[in-house]
């Protein structure tokens, strides 16, 4: 996130792409605090994988429940990564944190996949939506 974020900016944003944005923030600082742990830098790591965490929890909090089971899927995938690395902070092992950093980076391909079908997609469906209103209203005439 190499961009200077401001509260105007952030607002303009969809729930998605602010998802995308937390994915981007949490990769990161898992990367950061792999770095952190290697150097033996354990005042950073901690920082770092604390920050994680938070955003983590932040993902979870956003979960839609009404997508159905990839919802509760979601859920547990975000639970396991916490817990993974809170016990990497408590034991100081880039293993787990770079476990973590091989699902989020999945995860984030996967979401921004998503979202760039997702508006390749959208506005053909908008024009269909309105092919059917227009039909619609002509043959009420």
């Amino acid at each position: 996130m190499t961009d200077f974020l401001t509260e105007e900016l952030i607002y303009k944003k969809s729930p998605q792409e602010i998802t995308s944005m937390l994915y981007e923030a949490c990769i990161d600082n898992l990367e950061g605090a792999i770095s952190a742990l290697k150097k033996k830098d354990y005042f950073t790591s901690n920082k770092l994988l604390k920050k994680s965490n938070d955003i983590l929890y932040r993902l979870d909090a956003g979960i839609n429940y009404e997508a159905g089971i990839i919802a509760d899927q979601l859920d547990a995938l975000y639970d396991y990564m916490s817990e993974k690395l809170i016990e990497a902070n408590i034991k100081k092992d880039v293993s787990a944190v770079e476990e973590v950093l091989k699902i989020l980076t999945e995860l984030s391909t996967s979401w921004n996949e998503a979202l760039k079908n997702k508006s390749s997609v959208q506005p053909n469906t908008i024009r269909q939506k309105n092919l059917a209103y227009e039909k619609h209203i002509l043959t009420m005439n």
